[in-house]
């Protein structure tokens, strides 16, 4: 895909296509997690809504808005939701959008994007802290509450806050297409410990450990264990909730998470 098939929406028209792809990504049809009218407002004063074209078609959209933390912290980008179609058609979508995003940032002087994600989610956790060369910055426990669209209905929605140092090198490796994954069977041999892994049934197997560096599995499809066995799914909730939370405590921090659905951390 080339750069220029991502780009600013700022025309009317654009907006409420964008709501109605956001409705159909989510199984929101009929109320998607944002509206045009918001996004209008947004773009209108100086906040980023773009969309990914696939041969002319609207395939995918990101939106985010300026933030700031308490005094003295600089101006970055909250990135609320980004959304592509389902299929073939849509591979690379998303990193071209955050690729898009992070050149926008930097154009304006903004070297900090934030944003959320279920850490159950394995290809998530991997495309933000691995593919895009971001970090894990907090775990927030149920932050927006019960869940209710398609995919996380009936959830309590924990997320760990992504931090994206735009200027970082490994930011800038991952957008040069290099970036860094750990190899999780030679951080074993050198001593690393599994406090969480899926078991021979697909549950959660909690080992706590003291070692330099920690490794935690999360299963290979959430989203169908919710479907399938909520009750699993949720065990996976509290499991996760309890080992990440307990390590941040221990002055633990993520560094990055595999394709095959390994968060590492090292303190």
């Amino acid at each position: 895909m080339k750069q220029d098939d991502v780009k600013e929406l700022t025309k009317l028209e654009d907006l409420r296509e964008l709501e109605e792809l956001f409705g159909a990504v989510w199984g929101r049809p009929g109320e998607p997690p944002i509206s045009s009218d918001t996004l209008r407002a947004l773009v209108h004063s100086g906040n980023y809504a773009a969309g990914a074209f696939v041969e002319g078609r609207l395939a995918g959209g990101l939106v985010g808005w300026l933030g700031r933390g308490a005094p003295p912290e600089p101006l970055h980008l909250h990135s609320h939701i980004l959304g592509v179609v389902s299929g073939s058609e849509a591979r690379g979508l998303g990193f071209q959008l955050k690729q898009h995003q992070r050149r926008w940032c930097l154009e304006r002087g903004i070297t900090t994007i934030e944003w959320t994600t279920d850490p159950l989610v394995r290809r998530n956790a991997y495309f933000n802290l691995t593919k895009l060369g971001a970090e894990a910055s907090g775990y927030l426990v149920n932050f927006y509450g019960a869940m209710t669209d398609g995919i996380n209905s009936g959830e309590e929605s924990d997320r760990l806050l992504i931090t994206w140092r735009l200027d970082s090198a490994q930011a800038l490796a991952a957008a040069e297409g290099r970036p860094a994954e750990a190899d999780v069977g030679r951080l074993l041999h050198e001593g690393a410990a599994a406090v969480l892994s899926v078991g021979s049934d697909g549950e959660p197997f909690e080992k706590p450990a003291n070692a330099r560096i920690l490794l935690c599995e999360v299963p290979d499809d959430i989203v169908a264990v919710r479907r399938a066995d909520p009750a699993l799914a949720r065990s996976w909730r509290l499991a996760l909730r309890s080992a990440l939370a307990d390590a941040f405590a221990a002055g633990y921090s993520i560094r990055g998470a595999t394709r095959s659905g390994w968060y590492v951390l090292q303190r």
